[in-house]
């Protein structure tokens, strides 16, 4: 029965290609919200079965086993396959607590350092402008849940026409509105929590940029204007790269792949439909949560047993 708390940690490496699947099939907000969801229930899935596989390694001690009111040993399985799946769990649990340990104090740090860069200037509409001559914009999210501002360079206002800067700064308006920083932080934890979930994380960050470029092509009427305005911003960065340092939930108008979000701005409006891809993510986290909960009740009969409450069979 161990094999159900060691099947959510192995369900994961089948995400990545459906989400890729689904980030380019179906319509863009759509697509943020299923990516973002299925990598936030696998890697709960990984988490909460490194923890019940390391449970039986722990409650050998003798500490623990007199806190858990054990009056015998938990049988788990085969006590050497016991002891080798308990210590790689302790392991990867170890590893993925300090990789989101650091990555999130990383994110914090570039975080705090672009709302200082900003901290001070005039704002008008929520829209801040460096007077830096490299092209750059970006939208930072604010301390609160509701607040945010676009931070916009004069090299970049400079490098659009009027038309193709509304086109941008509306771009960056939805990602706010949308607040996709809060998708893109999920997908970026659960990208620390399993290395599979890690190459979620470009899907996810290519539906947040395709959903905002909708939102500016609906803005402004226009969706070749759209599409010029995010083609040649991201054309202006390339040439001069900008050295600002952005945190990743910062969502940037010229991350992803640029021609794939500039071809589907020049085709037609996103239809409204699904894609078996989007079925199957539904089913994989199914799958995982099915099979947690049925290695999680396996493992509390195995305690009851232990602390004398049912007899083993």
């Amino acid at each position: 029965m161990i094999v159900l708390l060691v099947a959510p940690l192995l369900l994961p490496w089948l995400l990545p290609p459906l989400a890729r699947r689904v980030s380019e099939r179906v319509r863009p907000d759509i697509a943020l919200w299923a990516v973002t969801a299925g990598a936030a229930v696998l890697a709960l899935g990984v988490i909460a079965c490194l923890g019940a596989l390391l449970l039986p390694l722990a409650l050998r001690l003798p500490a623990l086993a007199d806190l858990a009111h054990l009056l015998h040993p938990l049988q788990a399985g085969p006590a050497a396959l016991v002891l080798c799946v308990s210590t790689l769990a302790g392991g990867a649990l170890a590893v993925s607590t300090t990789a989101a340990a650091r990555g999130a104090k990383a994110e914090l740090v570039r975080l705090r350092a672009a709302r200082d860069l900003v901290a001070g200037l005039p704002e008008a509409g929520g829209l801040c402008v460096l007077d830096d001559e490299r092209p750059d914009a970006f939208a930072l999210p604010g301390r609160k849940l509701r607040t945010g501002r676009i931070v916009v360079t004069a090299g970049m206002l400079r490098a659009l026409d009027p038309g193709e800067r509304e086109a941008l700064l509306g771009h960056e308006r939805a990602h706010l509105a949308g607040r996709h920083h809060l998708f893109l932080a999920a997908a970026q934890l659960a990208g620390w929590c399993h290395p599979a979930l890690a190459s979620v994380t470009p899907a996810a960050t290519f539906a947040a940029e395709r959903a905002a470029d909708e939102a500016a092509a609906l803005a402004c009427g226009d969706r070749r204007l759209a599409a010029r305005a995010i083609g040649r911003a991201a054309l202006a960065t390339t040439a001069r790269r900008s050295a600002l340092q952005v945190p990743a939930v910062a969502a940037r108008g010229t991350t992803g792949p640029v021609p794939a979000r500039v071809k589907a701005l020049f085709a037609q409006a996103p239809a409204r439909r699904t894609a078996p891809a989007l079925l199957a993510i539904a089913l994989l986290c199914g799958a995982a949560g099915a099979s947690s909960l049925g290695g999680a009740v396996w493992l509390h009969r195995g305690v009851e047993v232990a602390q004398g409450e049912h007899p083993s069979d």
